[in-house]
């Protein structure tokens, strides 16, 4: 277990959000962990710390008053469905863009869940 917001904070969605997030984002994302049904990518410290919520996404690290941890699976764990990396660590990729990653998972929101009251479109 890894402390998040020393190094990085951490978005975390469901699979079905993710994944379609992880499409739209295509070469743009960074390094993603993966746990049966949940997906986490990695961002610059307190880069969601003033995000609007997002239906079933949840921001972890930075600004937050508990201490949150995430499991980090060995750098050649690349299948799962126990903790995995869906999009490895590597040269050039370890953060992802949070206003790219927000983008993508507002629309993966929409696509998948429709329009609800309050959602930032």
């Amino acid at each position: 277990m890894v402390r998040v917001g020393p190094h990085w904070d951490v978005v975390r969605a469901p699979e079905a959000l993710g994944g379609r997030a992880l499409a739209l984002l295509g070469g743009a994302t960074g390094a993603v962990l993966a746990d049966y049904n949940l997906m986490y990518w990695l961002i610059r410290p307190g880069a969601a710390q003033y995000w609007r919520r997002i239906r079933q996404v949840q921001t972890l690290g930075t600004g937050r008053v508990e201490t949150s941890y995430i499991g980090v699976p060995p750098i050649d764990r690349t299948s799962g469905p126990y903790l995995h990396w869906r999009v490895p660590v590597g040269p050039g990729r370890y953060l992802t863009d949070a206003n790219r990653l927000r983008e993508a998972l507002v629309r993966a929101v929409v696509a998948e869940l429709g329009v609800a009251e309050g959602d930032d479109r």
